[in-house]
C-alpha cells in the first residue's frame, strides 16, 4: 500500500503509526489485512485473521472494529436492506455509506447499523443515493486495496473526498479517526434514520440533542427483526463544533435548542479543516438511554488517545485467540490453513454479545431498565437454534467464565419477556425465529456439566412453564397427539424434533431440581418423533391430525403442498437424522447398524438434488448433507454410534478441507453467530458434541499435529495427532493421560480439568477402533440428580 497522494497519509499512519505496528508484530498478528487479499509473509507468526473471510458468499460477516464479545461492532455500511446485507456489508459493493455501531455476524436476517457517521467534503447530501450513482448522496466509493482490517481495527480511504476514515472499539464504545484534507466544506453527517430494512416500516422514532460544542446525544427506535428495539449514544468530537445543522423532515431546524425527536432526524458537523487533520469521534452506546451511554463513554474511552484503544483491542483479542494454539508440520506457505483456524476463532468471539452499561444497568425483554447483581454480565444476540449445536459446547471448553452469565442472562429473559423462553433474543427483543426453545439446550447443558453460580430452581420455573403450559407454535398438539399435525402448523415434522431435544435438556433441570416425576415424562415425551417413522418410505414424513401420512411425499422436497413447509430449511433426508439424544434407540428403529450406514451413505453418496422452492440456506451440499445450514452439523458423527467411526472420519477430513477456505467466500452458508466457525473448531481440533446435554463428544479426526487448548484455572487439554503420512486421517488407537483409549467418545467431565490425547493416525481406516458395542457412544435417556 503505497502513500496518499493527496495527503500523504502512508501505509503506516493508516494503522495507527509505527508504536501500533509495533503492537500488532509483537502481539503475533498480522499488521495487514487487506479486502482484497489475505497473503501473509512466511516470517509471519501469531494469530493471523483474515477480517474478510464471509463477507462475500453468503457468510453475511462483517470487517469492522469490535472486541470479544462486545456491545459496539463500528463498521462501515455499504447497503442496509436486502438478504446478502444482513451484516451492511458486502464484499461486491464498491461504495460506502458510512459508519455504524452496531452489526450481526453471519445471520440470515438483518438488524442493527444504528447510528451513521460519515464524513465528508464540499456539497451536504442528506441521502446516501444510490449504490449505482454514489456521487448523488453521501456515500463515497472506495477502492478495496485501501482496505485494512485486523482484530480491533478497519481502515479504509473514501475516495471521493480522499479522508482516510480509521476505527477501533471497547466493548461498550467506538472511536473514529478521520484525516481529512485541507477544506473549507468539511463536514460529518449523523443519520439517525440509517437502520437495517425499509425506513417506513424499520424506524419508529428518532432523537438528537446538542450537548455543550462537542456533544451529540442520540437515540431511535427499530422494527427491522426486533420490534420496538431502542438504542441511544453519546457521540462526542475531539474538535468543537463549526456549526451543527439539525434537519427534521428534511427541514433545517432554525436554532435547535433541546430535544428534536421525529421520524427523519439527521445532523450535519461542519468545519474547516487543514492537510492532514485528524478529526476524533467517540461513541458511547447503550440500550437504557443517554445517560448511560454518556457512562459506557466516559468510562472506556475518557481520552483521545487512538493508538491506545486499538492496542487495548489488539491485546484482548491476543489473549483471547491465545485460547487456542494449533501446530502442523504441513506446508502452510502463505499461512491460509492457519489463518483459516484463527478467523473462525475469531469470529466465535462476535456473539452472544453484551447487552449492559458499565454499571450493571440493563434493558430487559419487557422494555425496562434492570439492575444486575454485582460482578454480573448480560449477554443478547443468542443465534440458539444453530449456536447450542458447537458453539456454546466450545464455551463450555475455552470460556467456561463466561457460561453461567450467559445462562443467568437466558434466565433473566425468560422471566422479563412477555414471550417466555428466549428463542433468538436480540438487545431486548424477541425475533421468535426458528423452531423450537433452544434456550433450555443451552441451560441444560451447563446445568448436566455442573457449572455453579446458576440458580437452577429459577431456570426450572420457566422451563416447566414453556414445556407443560404454553401454547406456542404447535406445542399443544405435541402434547396431545405426540407430534405436530402438517395441516395444522407450518414446519411441523422439525418443530416436533426441535421439541423433542428441548424435552431432553429440560429434564436434566428438572431431576436437578428435585423434579423426578416430571424429569421422567419428559424423557418418554422425548422420543415423539417416532410418530412420525414411515417404515414404508425409510423417513421421517410428515402426518395430518387425522393420523394418516401427507401426501405426495417426496424426501427431496420441503413439504407436501405449496401452503408451507413441514421441514425447518432442510427435507426429509436431513430431517430423518435429526434425532440428536436417543440416537441409538434410533438405529434401532431404523433396523439396526447395517442398515443405519446404509441409509448414511445413502443421504452422503446421493445426488445433491433439491427442489425449486428450497431455501438458499440449504448450501454446502454433499450428496443430501447441507453442511450450510445446521440440522446437518452432526450428521456425520452418527457412524460411530453404529459402530463405523472410521467412516465419521472420512467425512469429517472430506467436509474440513473442502467447505472451509481462506477467502471472501470462505464458509458454505451464513456464518451463523458463530456457529459455522465453532463447528470447523471443535472438527478441526478432533472432536464434537452431537448431543451437547449428554456431555459426551465424539471423536472425528484431528486435522493438525498438536492442539492445546486453554481451559479455566491454568489448565490445558492437548490433542496430538501421530501421523503414519501426512495424508493420514484414520485412528489407529488412542491414549488418554497415558492409558489406552479403546471409546470412540469421552464425557466432558473426562477432559474439564485438563488432559493428554495422543492418536495414532494410519493411512487406512482401522475398523475395530471404536467399533464394540462397549466403545462405542450410547445414547441413554436417563437423568440423575
Amino acid at each position: 500500500m503505497s502513500a496518499r497522494k493527496n495527503h500523504g497519509i502512508t501505509r503506516r499512519e493508516l494503522i495507527g503509526g509505527l508504536s501500533a505496528i509495533g503492537a500488532y508484530t509483537a502481539l503475533g498478528l498480522p499488521a495487514i489485512a487487506r479486502g482484497e487479499s489475505n497473503k501473509h509473509s512466511k516470517k509471519e507468526q501469531g494469530y493471523p485473521v483474515n477480517i474478510f473471510l464471509g463477507t462475500g458468499g453468503h457468510g453475511h460477516t462483517y470487517p469492522g472494529a469490535t472486541v470479544p464479545f462486545g456491545m459496539v461492532q463500528l463498521s462501515p455500511d455499504t447497503y442496509n436492506d436486502d438478504w446478502d446485507w444482513c451484516s451492511g456489508y458486502h464484499s461486491t459493493d464498491t461504495s460506502i455509506m458510512g459508519f455504524s455501531h452496531t452489526h450481526l455476524s453471519g445471520t440470515g436476517c438483518g438488524d442493527l447499523l444504528d447510528f451513521l457517521v460519515m464524513p465528508r467534503i464540499g456539497e451536504v447530501h442528506l441521502e446516501p443515493g444510490d449504490r449505482k450513482d454514489p456521487s448523488a448522496g453521501y456515500r463515497s466509493t472506495f477502492d478495496k486495496k485501501t482496505e485494512v482490517a485486523t482484530p480491533g481495527y478497519y481502515s479504509v480511504l473514501l475516495a471521493d473526498s480522499g479522508i482516510t476514515a480509521e476505527l477501533t472499539a471497547t466493548e461498550h464504545a467506538g472511536l473514529h479517526r478521520y484525516t481529512f484534507p485541507a477544506s473549507d466544506s468539511a463536514h460529518v453527517i449523523v443519520d439517525l434514520t440509517h437502520v437495517y430494512g425499509q425506513l417506513d416500516r424499520s424506524l419508529g422514532w428518532c432523537s438528537a440533542q446538542i450537548s455543550g460544542n462537542d456533544t451529540l446525544l442520540l437515540g431511535h427506535m427499530t422494527n427491522a427483526w426486533g420490534t420496538n428495539r431502542e438504542m441511544y449514544a453519546a457521540m462526542q468530537f475531539s474538535k468543537p463544533f463549526g456549526k451543527v445543522d439539525v434537519y427534521l423532515d428534511g427541514k433545517l431546524v432554525e436554532s435547535p435548542s433541546g430535544e428534536t425527536r421525529g421520524k427523519n432526524v439527521k445532523l450535519v458537523i461542519h468545519y474547516k479543516t487543514t492537510a492532514d487533520e485528524k478529526l476524533h469521534v467517540k461513541t458511547g452506546i447503550s440500550g437504557t438511554g443517554t445517560a448511560g451511554a454518556q457512562k459506557n463513554l466516559k468510562a472506556e474511552i475518557p481520552s483521545w488517545d487512538f493508538r491506545k484503544i486499538q492496542t487495548s483491542a489488539a491485546h484482548q483479542w491476543q489473549d483471547q485467540l491465545g485460547k487456542i494454539q494449533i501446530e502442523s508440520s504441513r506446508p502452510d506457505p502463505d499461512l491460509n490453513e492457519r489463518t483459516l483456524f484463527y478467523t473462525s476463532l475469531y469470529h466465535s468471539m462476535l456473539g452472544p454479545t453484551l447487552f449492559d452499561d458499565v454499571d450493571g444497568l440493563y434493558r430487559g425483554m419487557d422494555g425496562k431498565n434492570h439492575q444486575l447483581d454485582h460482578g454480573q454480565r448480560n449477554y443478547t444476540t443468542y443465534s440458539l437454534w444453530d449456536t447450542y449445536r458447537a458453539e456454546h459446547p466450545l464455551f463450555t471448553l475455552i470460556h467456561a467464565d463466561r457460561v453461567p452469565d450467559m445462562v443467568n442472562s437466558l434466565i433473566l429473559m425468560a422471566e422479563q419477556s412477555p414471550a417466555g423462553m428466549p428463542v433468538w433474543p436480540l438487545q431486548g427483543t424477541e425475533t421468535g425465529t426458528m423452531t423450537g426453545y433452544h434456550s433450555a439446550s443451552v441451560m441444560a447443558e451447563a446445568c448436566a456439566k455442573n457449572f455453579s453460580g446458576i440458580d437452577w430452581n429459577r431456570a426450572y420455573k420457566v422451563m416447566h412453564k414453556r414445556a407443560f403450559v404454553d401454547d406456542y407454535r404447535g406445542l399443544n398438539w405435541y402434547r396431545k397427539l405426540g407430534y405436530i399435525p402438517c395441516d395444522l402448523e407450518e414446519e411441523s415434522v422439525s418443530k416436533t424434533l426441535e421439541y423433542d431435544y428441548n424435552d431432553w435438556g429440560v429434564a436434566h433441570v428438572a431431576a436437578r431440581v428435585g423434579q423426578s416425576e416430571d424429569a421422567n415424562f419428559l424423557l418418554k415425551r422425548s422420543r415423539n418423533y417416532r410418530n412420525f417413522w414411515d417404515q414404508s418410505t425409510g423417513f421421517l414424513r410428515p402426518k395430518f391430525e387425522n393420523g394418516s401420512w401427507s401426501t405426495p411425499f417426496d424426501p427431496i422436497d420441503m413439504g407436501h403442498s405449496s401452503k408451507w413447509r413441514d421441514y425447518t430449511e432442510s427435507n426429509a433426508w436431513q430431517t430423518t437424522f435429526g434425532v440428536q439424544h436417543d440416537v441409538t434407540s434410533y438405529i434401532e428403529l431404523l433396523g439396526g447398524d447395517q442398515a443405519f450406514v446404509a441409509k448414511l451413505d445413502q443421504l452422503f453418496d446421493g445426488p445433491s438434488t433439491l427442489p425449486k422452492d428450497a431455501p438458499p440456506d440449504i448450501a454446502g451440499m454433499i450428496g443430501q448433507y447441507a453442511h450450510g445450514n445446521e440440522p446437518s452439523h452432526h450428521i456425520a458423527y452418527l457412524y460411530a454410534f453404529a459402530g463405523q467411526p472410521h467412516k465419521t472420519q472420512q467425512r469429517i477430513h472430506q467436509i474440513v478441507t473442502t467447505l472451509y477456505s481462506n477467502s471472501l467466500d470462505g464458509i458454505a452458508g451464513n456464518e451463523d453467530c458463530g456457529q459455522m466457525s465453532a463447528w470447523f473448531i471443535l472438527s478441526a481440533i478432533g472432536f464434537y458434541s452431537v448431543d451437547p446435554v449428554s456431555t459426551k463428544y465424539i471423536i472425528g479426526t484431528p486435522l493438525y499435529d498438536r492442539v492445546t487448548l486453554n481451559l479455566a484455572g491454568g489448565k490445558k487439554l492437548i490433542i496430538e495427532a501421530r501421523r503414519e503420512s501426512a495424508e493420514s486421517i484414520y485412528i489407529n488407537s488412542a491414549e488418554l493421560d497415558g492409558k489406552p483409549h479403546s471409546k470412540s467418545w469421552f464425557h466432558h467431565a473426562d477432559v474439564e480439568r485438563g488432559g493428554h490425547f495422543v492418536f495414532d493416525l494410519k493411512n487406512q481406516p482401522n475398523e475395530k477402533f471404536g467399533a464394540s458395542v462397549e466403545d462405542r457412544p450410547k445414547s441413554e435417556l436417563t437423568v440423575s440428580a
